[in-house]
C-alpha cells in the first residue's frame, strides 16, 4: 500500500506521547514510593574549617558564658592557618566530634569554663597516642594530681593551645634554634610562676632567656609528659646523673672553663661513695646524702664565684655545710677540693702527697709480695731437694747385697742363754 509524504511525517507523534506518558508514570511511582522502603542515604558532610570559620572568625560572636564568666568562641583565621594543625590540615570536628550542625547542642553537667575542656581531654589520643600515653603514666605527677581530684591539673590543651599552637623551630640536626628552648620554659610558668621567678633569676635561667643553648630548660631536668614526682626517692637518686650529662661535656664545660670531673671527683668523695652504696641497699628510699642540688640549689642556681651566694666564697661555703655538719668550724671546708682534681698548681700538697704514695704503696707492697713469693719458692725447693735425698739413699740401702757366712745361722731359743765352753785340756 502506498503511504503519502505526509501520513509518514504524523505517524510517529503517539509513539513520543506514549513514551512521555510511561517516563511520568514512572517518575510518580518513584517518588511515591514509601520511605521505609529503604534506609535513606547519608547526604550529610562533615562540617568544614571554611564553614566553621565562617562562623567563628567574627570578633563580635556571642562568647559563651558560664556563671557569670564569658569565654570568647572566636578563632583567628590567620593565626590557626600558622598553626601546626592548621599547617597539617586537620579539620575543626576531628577534635569536635560531637559538632555535627548548627545550632550546637546543648552540653550537661558544663558548668564552668575547666568542665568545657575537660570534655575534650581524651580527643588529642587520636592522633597523639604515644604522647597521650605518657602523660597517663602512673608515675607522672600531673596525671597523679588528676587522679586525687584536682581538675585544674595540667592537660594537653594547657600546654598545647590547639587553635594557636606554632611548630617549634629546628635546625637540620633537629635541634631547637635560639628561643625556641624559652618558650618550653615559659609555657611551664604559666602554673608554675614562683619556680619560674627563681629559675630565671639563676645562671640557667638567666643565660637561657639570653638564647644560650647550652643551659637546660625545665624539661631537659623534669621531662616533657611523663613528668615524675622530684620529690621521690627515684628522682633524687638520678638527680646527680641528671647534672653530670651537662657537666661532664667537654663541648659545653669548656666554654665556660668549668671542671668535666664533677662525678669522678663526687663519686671518689665520701659524699659520692655513701650515695653509691645507698642506692644499692636501698634503692626505694630517700637517701640521706647530699646531692647535687642541696649545695647548689634548685632553680636559682648561681655561678661559683658570684660574690654573694656563689660556693667559692668562704663563709658560703661553711654556711653550705653546716647544713648537715651543724659544729663544723671554719677550716672543716678546707678539706673539700671543690670538684677539682689536684695538680701541682692546684692543690700542690694533696697533689705530691698523692705522687708519693702512688710509687711508695706499689712498691711496699710488691716488693713484699716478692719477698714471700721467693721465700715460699725457697721452702718448696728445700723440702722437695730434701725429700728426693731421703729417697735416694733408701734406694741405695735396699740395693746394697747382706755379707755371707759359713755357719748356717743357729737356732738358739732366745729365752735360754748359751752356755759358755769348756776349756780344753
Amino acid at each position: 500500500m502506498h503511504r503519502s509524504p505526509l501520513h509518514s511525517r504524523l505517524r510517529p507523534v503517539p509513539i513520543l506521547l506514549l513514551v512521555f506518558a510511561l517516563a511520568a508514570a514512572a517518575l510518580f511511582l518513584s517518588l511515591n514510593q514509601p520511605v521505609s522502603a529503604a534506609p535513606p542515604a547519608q547526604q550529610d558532610e562533615p562540617l568544614s574549617n571554611a564553614e566553621c570559620l565562617a562562623c567563628h572568625y567574627n570578633p563580635d560572636l556571642p562568647a559563651m558564658t558560664f556563671d557569670g564568666e564569658q569565654v570568647s568562641v572566636t578563632i583567628d583565621p590567620a593565626i590557626f592557618g600558622g598553626s601546626v594543625h592548621g599547617q597539617e590540615n586537620i579539620s575543626c570536628v576531628q577534635c569536635h566530634t560531637d559538632i555535627t550542625d548548627y545550632p550546637h547542642p546543648q552540653r550537661s553537667g558544663v558548668d564552668d569554663r575547666r568542665d568545657y575542656s575537660l570534655l575534650y581531654r581524651d580527643a588529642c589520643a587520636a592522633c597523639h597516642e604515644e604522647q597521650y600515653s605518657q602523660t597517663q603514666a602512673i608515675d607522672s605527677i600531673h596525671y597523679e594530681a588528676f587522679l586525687s581530684g584536682n581538675v585544674n591539673a595540667p592537660i594537653c590543651t594547657d600546654c598545647h593551645d590547639p587553635h594557636a599552637m606554632q611548630p617549634l623551630q629546628v635546625n637540620r640536626r633537629g635541634e631547637f634554634l635560639a628561643g625556641e628552648r624559652a618558650k618550653i620554659s615559659q609555657t611551664c610558668a604559666r602554673c608554675h610562676s614562683g619556680v619560674f621567678e627563681d629559675y630565671v633569676s639563676g645562671v640557667h635561667g638567666e643565660a637561657l632567656l639570653n638564647n644560650n643553648p647550652d643551659v637546660p630548660n625545665c624539661t631537659d631536668c623534669h621531662g616533657v609528659h611523663e613528668i615524675v614526682d622530684p620529690t621521690t626517692a627515684g628522682f633524687r637518686l638520678s638527680s646527680v646523673e641528671l647534672c653530670a650529662n651537662c657537666h661532664t661535656n667537654p663541648t659545653i664545660m669548656n666554654k665556660y672553663g668549668l671542671s668535666t670531673k664533677v662525678l669522678d671527683t663526687f663519686i671518689d668523695d665520701f659524699h659520692g661513695t655513701t650515695l653509691v652504696l645507698f642506692e644499692q641497699q636501698h634503692p626505694d628510699d630517700i637517701p640521706n646524702t647530699p646531692v647535687c642540688y642541696d649545695c647548689h640549689g634548685f632553680h636559682n642556681i648561681v655561678a661559683l664565684d658570684d660574690p654573694e651566694e656563689g660556693l667559692r666564697a668562704r663563709d658560703n661555703l661553711l654556711a653550705t655545710c653546716q647544713r648537715c655538719h651543724p659544729e663544723a668550724s671554719v677550716d672543716f671546708p678546707t678539706s673539700w677540693l671543690g670538684h677539682y682534681v689536684p695538680d701541682a698548681e692546684r692543690y700542690p700538697l694533696v697533689y705530691w702527697v698523692d705522687v708519693f704514695y702512688r710509687i711508695f704503696i706499689p712498691t711496699v707492697i710488691g716488693g713484699m709480695v716478692i719477698f714471700v713469693a721467693t721465700d715460699v719458692g725457697r721452702r718448696i725447693y728445700d723440702r722437695r731437694r730434701g725429700q728426693a735425698a731421703k729417697a735416694g739413699a733408701e734406694t741405695e740401702a735396699a740395693a746394697e747385697p747382706e755379707p755371707i757366712t759359713d755357719e748356717g745361722p743357729t737356732a738358739e731359743s732366745p729365752d735360754q742363754p748359751s752356755e759358755p765352753e769348756e776349756p780344753k785340756e
